[in-house]
């Protein structure tokens, strides 16, 4: 399986490239990569500024349909893989348990699968197919680009909330970094 780091985010709520953000002497994006890396056979980096992630040696791939948000970067993953399957998240979680993606790896699902917390899915944390690609692409040419509403089109494993707090009890892995308010809370709590 192949794993993706969603980091083509306009940041606009936050002053600089969100992947960046340091916490315990290390970027995000490092941290990231180095556990996926642990987890499955190859990682990619989807961003449309190549040149800032080059450094980390993994490939990179931009958006095939531009301004499209995470639906964009996944859709372009998937239809830049040979793998029937890829593993996503995003750039700016910080505390993402190697166990849980591993739990939501396991529960193979025919279009995706993707974990439950506090009552809601959770999109960028989880397993998508190619079987959605035809439908990202009707969805963003309708600019319908909200990932919640593209998982009511498909067919989906949810994993309970009651199966990731076994793993996860806080639900850290789940925590983002949208603002200076967010990285301030989360920098207290390292």
């Amino acid at each position: 399986m192949v794993s993706a780091v969603l980091s083509g985010g306009e940041n606009r709520r936050f002053p600089f490239t969100k992947g960046f953000i340091e916490l315990n002497g290390k970027r995000i994006i490092e941290s990231t990569v180095e556990t996926l890396k642990q987890i499955t056979k190859k990682v990619v980096i989807s961003t449309n500024e190549p040149e800032s992630y080059f450094y980390l040696g993994v490939p990179l791939t931009g958006d095939i349909i531009k301004h499209a948000g995470p639906m964009g970067g996944i859709h372009s993953v998937l239809v830049g893989t040979d793998e029937h399957e890829v593993f996503v998240t995003a750039c700016d979680m910080p505390f993402i348990k190697p166990e849980l993606i591993n739990y939501i790896i396991s529960r193979k699902a025919k279009d995706a699968t993707v974990p439950v917390f506090n009552k809601r899915p959770e999109p960028l944390l989880a397993v998508y197919t190619k079987n959605i690609i035809k439908l990202m692409e009707d969805m963003i040419s309708k600019r319908q680009l909200a990932l919640t509403d593209m998982l009511k089109e498909i067919d989906v494993q949810y994993i309970r909330e009651e199966e990731v707090r076994r793993i996860d009890p806080e639900g850290r892995s789940f925590i983002n970094i949208n603002t200076l308010e967010d990285f301030e809370r989360v920098s207290k709590n390292c």
